[in-house]
């Protein structure tokens, strides 16, 4: 892999942490979406708490995914690659998370709470970061991951409301790394259907989930990543957009 594709990888590797936990089982792109269906006043509160409520409960969950970024151009080049990327990914309360990158290249993704691991294994390199509170005071990381409240963090407009799905516009209230989320949700349930992330360069990154299953349980170790021999140790001392 070239350098400059390992730096896309990174970046966006990256981004995908801040879109995280949800039972996604479609993808748009909520956040840009154009209002269709308008939805009653207090909609947007509603859903949010519901959702807060459902994913409290949640310990851990695990599953296939599907990844697909928009770029933006900067010279007439792409800032992040198009190609569609699948894996298997673990999340567990709190911070805990293992993304396995399958096609087109192999990666992996590994944090502890503490320690953040970014194994690109055709380039024998790992990147290596701390989990620091800093990092971690990205809303949407916070939120996933098992802290945070969505309406302290953010504010919230539900933009389109059909039968049994809602899209909600998540603008963070403090800076951040990235621009807005969106979440697509069961009003009833609190169920995400679908989740994006628009970052500050203008990239939109959707992650699909399939086969999930919550509170398994999954062993440490899962989350614990061991250097391979022959593989060079970066340490990273930056931000996420950075």
């Amino acid at each position: 892999m070239r350098a400059s594709n390992r730096t896309l990888l990174f970046r966006t590797l990256l981004w995908t942490l801040a879109c995280g936990l949800s039972g996604a089982t479609a993808i748009a792109n909520p956040a840009l979406a154009e209002p269709a269906n308008a939805c009653v006043a207090g909609t947007g509160e509603a859903v949010a708490k519901r959702i807060q409520a459902r994913y409290e409960g949640i310990r851990d969950l695990s599953g296939g995914f599907s990844q697909t970024n928009e770029s933006a151009t900067f010279g007439g080049e792409p800032l992040m690659n198009p190609d569609l990327k699948t894996g298997k990914v673990v999340f567990a309360k709190p911070g805990k998370m293992r993304w396995t990158y399958e096609a087109p290249e192999a990666s992996v993704v590994v944090s502890n709470g503490s320690t953040l691991w970014i194994h690109d294994v055709e380039g024998r390199s790992v990147t290596r970061l701390a989990v620091t509170a800093g990092f971690l005071s990205g809303a949407a990381l916070q939120f996933l991951l098992g802290d945070g409240q969505i309406l302290e963090s953010f504010d919230v407009t539900a933009q389109t409301c059909e039968p049994g799905r809602v899209a909600l516009d998540l603008k963070p209230k403090a800076e951040a790394t990235y621009e807005r989320l969106g979440l697509l949700a069961n009003p009833e349930s609190g169920d995400i259907l679908a989740t994006s992330v628009l970052d500050l360069f203008g990239n939109l990154t959707r992650i699909e989930f399939d086969a999930i299953e919550i509170n398994q349980s999954p062993g440490e170790e899962i989350f614990e990543f061991e250097v391979p021999d022959g593989v060079e140790v970066l340490e990273y001392e930056g931000s996420p957009a950075g």
